[in-house]
C-alpha cells in the first residue's frame, strides 16, 4: 500500500561528489510521490548544486560538522514546524537520526547504524563491500519507503549566469578544451601530480588541444606550482570557480580526465565524457562503487596507481578524441 506522504525531508550533507550520486534517489522520491514537497538538507558548500536539481523544491543547510546538543535541539524544533511526514537520511548520521526523532517526523528511513534504533525504516549498510554502484545503494535506501525510478541518470539544470565564467576566463564560443582535475581528497586515490602535468603538456603539444586545469581553493597554490607555466593554451582555473561555474565549464569540454573525485560525477551531470583513474584493490573505493556513470566514459583501473603510466592514459584520451 502506498504511503500517504505530502512533505518529505531528504538529508545528504557530505562532499559534493557523493551528494550528486543521490540525484536518482531524489528522482525516485519525486516520481513516487509527485504531489509531495521535497526538501533537501545539505552542507552549505553544495547548496548551489542542490538548488539546480529539478526534483528538489526546497533546500536547507545543515553543516557536516559536530554540533552541540543545543544546536541540534534548535534545529529539530525548526523542522517540527515544517510537519514533515517522512525523512530519508542518505548518509549515516547519529546527529540526524536523533534530530529526525526529536522533530517528530513519523517515518524515518536510514542505515541501521549510528543509533539506527531511532529510525522506523532501516537498511543494513553493506556499501563497503562495493557489490553495486553508489547510485544503486541510494536507490535501495529510498526503496524502504516504496520509492523507485528507471532513470538512473545524473542531471543538473545549470543557470545561464553560471556560463558567463567561460567569457570571464577567455574560453571562446568555439573552444572545446580538455579538462584535467588532478586532485583527490584521499591520498590513497592520488595519481601522481607530475603525471597529470606531463599529460597536460602532451595533450596540448601533441594533440593541439586546449587544456583547462580545474580544482578547489585548497589546491590553488600547488596548482600554480605544477600547472602555472605550461603555456597560454593550458589554463589553470584551480580554485577560481564555484561548483556551478565548474559545471558550466565541464559542459563545454570534450572530456574530463580525473582521479576518483567529485568532478567525475559533475561532468556526468552535464554530459561530458570522463576518463577516470582508479585503484581497485580496496572494494569500497573501487570504480564499481564510485565510477563515472556518464555515456562514453572510461575507467583505467589497477591495484597500484603507480602502474598506470602517462602514456597509457594519453593513448586512451587520443582514442576518445579520435571518435
Amino acid at each position: 500500500m502506498k504511503l500517504d506522504i505530502k512533505n518529505i525531508l531528504a538529508v545528504r550533507n557530505d562532499r559534493f561528489g557523493e551528494f550528486l550520486l543521490n540525484i536518482p534517489a531524489l528522482r525516485a522520491i519525486k516520481e513516487t510521490f509527485p504531489e509531495a514537497a521535497l526538501t533537501l538538507a545539505v552542507n552549505s558548500k553544495v547548496a548551489e548544486l542542490a538548488n539546480s536539481i529539478k526534483e528538489v523544491d526546497n533546500v536547507i543547510v545543515w553543516e557536516n560538522r559536530k554540533h552541540s546538543l543545543k544546536e541540534m535541539l534548535r534545529f529539530a524544533v525548526s523542522l517540527r514546524k515544517n510537519k514533515f511526514d517522512a525523512c530519508v537520511i542518505l548518509n549515516p548520521s547519529k546527529e540526524f537520526n536523533m534530530i529526525s526523532f526529536l522533530a517528530g517526523i513519523p517515518l524515518r528511513a536510514g542505515y541501521d547504524r549510528k543509533w539506527g534504533f531511532l529510525l522506523t525504516h532501516k537498511l543494513k549498510d553493506t556499501k563497503y563491500l562495493a557489490q553495486k554502484h553508489e547510485i544503486d545503494y541510494n536507490l535501495d535506501l529510498v526503496g524502504l519507503l516504496g520509492c523507485s525510478t528507471k532513470d538512473k541518470s545524473l542531471r543538473l539544470e545549470i543557470p545561464a549566469e553560471a556560463g558567463t565564467v567561460l567569457t570571464k576566463f577567455g574560453i571562446k564560443d568555439g573552444d572545446r578544451p580538455v579538462a584535467i582535475h588532478p586532485w583527490t581528497s584521499d591520498p590513497i586515490k592520488q595519481w601522481p601530480l607530475a603525471n597529470f602535468r606531463d599529460l597536460s603538456y602532451r595533450i596540448n603539444n601533441e594533440l593541439r588541444e586546449k587544456v583547462v586545469i580545474v580544482g578547489g581553493k585548497e589546491e590553488s597554490n600547488i596548482g600554480v606550482e605544477y600547472f602555472g607555466s605550461l603555456g597560454n593554451d593550458v589554463l589553470n582555473l584551480t580554485g577560481r570557480t564555484t561548483l556551478l561555474e565548474l559545471a558550466a565549464i565541464l559542459a563545454r569540454c570534450k572530456l574530463l580526465v580525473s582521479g576518483d573525485s567529485g568532478p567525475v560525477h559533475l561532468a556526468s551531470c552535464v554530459g561530458a565524457p570522463v576518463i577516470a583513474i582508479f585503484r581497485n584493490y580496496i572494494p569500497g573505493k573501487s570504480a564499481r562503487r564510485w565510477g563515472p556513470m556518464g555515456e562514453h566514459s572510461v575507467v583505467i583501473e589497477k591495484q597500484d596507481l603507480n602502474d598506470i603510466s602517462t602514456g597509457e592514459v594519453f593513448n586512451r584520451i587520443k582514442e576518445r578524441l579520435d571518435r
